[in-house]
């Protein structure tokens, strides 16, 4: 069903393996981690321009927060219309919510898309979603893009001594399918476990990033500051989500992460930690900018000292006398 996702996946990260395994041993496990983290920086750096134009978009819809609530305290009885206005508004100055939820919304289906097919490298398990196919079988057929010579590769490859589909929850009877199945859940834990905490901490420090400097931001008063307590509740939560609930959610699931899986997020973590600073630069850059040409156009149309100032309903009016 989700094979519109799957493919492509498994495309970008196969040209990564063959690029990699031009310059190295193609079975090592250092390849195949290498080909993920690179399958992470091209997803990221397809996502940039959007993410730029989200970020724009959310400093347009700040900017239009008075309007907004002109247009909610005029037509609150006309909801229909509040809507109609709303879009208009958003409009004319280019601004739209969805644009900031984009980047996002396309990241999920790549994990997603990720998951399954580091998954499916091994399909001897008999749970839910598995073929329970024996391990000849699982050896002798190909995996989306990759034949079975890349399923072999990639069985048989290791990463401190673990398989790169290997994660701490999988059932023992699956770990036959790589090679002799030389390795224990205590190896696993001992290679998973210290990727976990490490990703959970760069989340939350990412996340503390971003959030120490919407502070700041705050208190120079280039941001404005929630207009009421429902909206400070509501940033609050989001803040809280980036610091606690994200990093968390890592620890409490990383179990069923294949250690393939924890070089997609680390990686992930690494290209937020340098995209955060030059997007953000970018984007003050950009605001200095904009407050430059304000002022600029502001002086061009004020009135010289000593001129008066020239109104031509007043002249218009001396004439007519």
């Amino acid at each position: 069903m989700l094979n519109f996702i799957y493919w492509p996946i498994s495309a970008v990260l196969w040209f990564w393996h063959k690029a990699f395994g031009l310059i190295m041993n193609p079975d090592w496990g250092i390849t195949w981690a290498l080909s993920i983290v690179m399958l992470t920086f091209t997803v990221r750096a397809l996502l940039l321009k959007p993410t730029i134009n989200s970020m724009r978009s959310m400093r347009k819809m700040q900017i239009l927060q008075p309007q907004m609530q002109a247009i909610q305290e005029k037509y609150k009885n006309n909801p229909e219309k509040m809507m109609e206005e709303t879009r208009r508004v958003q409009k004319e100055v280019g601004a739209s919510p969805i644009k900031g939820c984009l980047p996002m919304l396309v990241q999920m289906p790549v994990f997603i898309g990720l998951f399954h097919v580091l998954r499916s490298f091994n399909r001897t398990g008999t749970g839910r979603g598995q073929l329970g196919m024996s391990i000849e079988q699982n050896y002798n057929t190909s995996n989306y893009i990759f034949g079975v010579d890349d399923v072999r590769s990639f069985l048989e490859a290791r990463l401190f001594g673990v398989p790169l589909s290997a994660y701490i929850s999988m059932p023992e009877d699956m770990y036959h399918a790589f090679g002799e199945g030389d390795f224990t859940r205590t190896n696993v834990i001992m290679v998973a476990a210290p990727f976990i905490l490490l990703i959970a901490v760069a989340t939350h420090l990412n996340g503390r990033f971003s959030v120490n400097r919407q502070k700041e931001r705050q208190a120079s008063g280039k941001q404005k500051a929630p207009e009421n307590d429902q909206a400070q509740m509501s940033m609050n939560m989001m803040n809280n989500m980036m610091l606690y609930f994200m990093p968390l959610t890592i620890l409490f699931t990383g179990a069923v992460w294949h250690i393939g899986l924890l070089c997609y997020m680390a990686g992930n973590n690494i290209w937020t930690f340098f995209q955060q600073r030059y997007v953000f630069n970018k984007m003050d850059a950009e605001e200095e900018a904009e407050e430059q040409e304000r002022q600029a156009k502001a002086q061009a149309t004020a009135p010289k000292v000593g001129v008066k100032p020239n109104n031509p309903k007043k002249q218009k009016k001396r004439k007519s006398n």
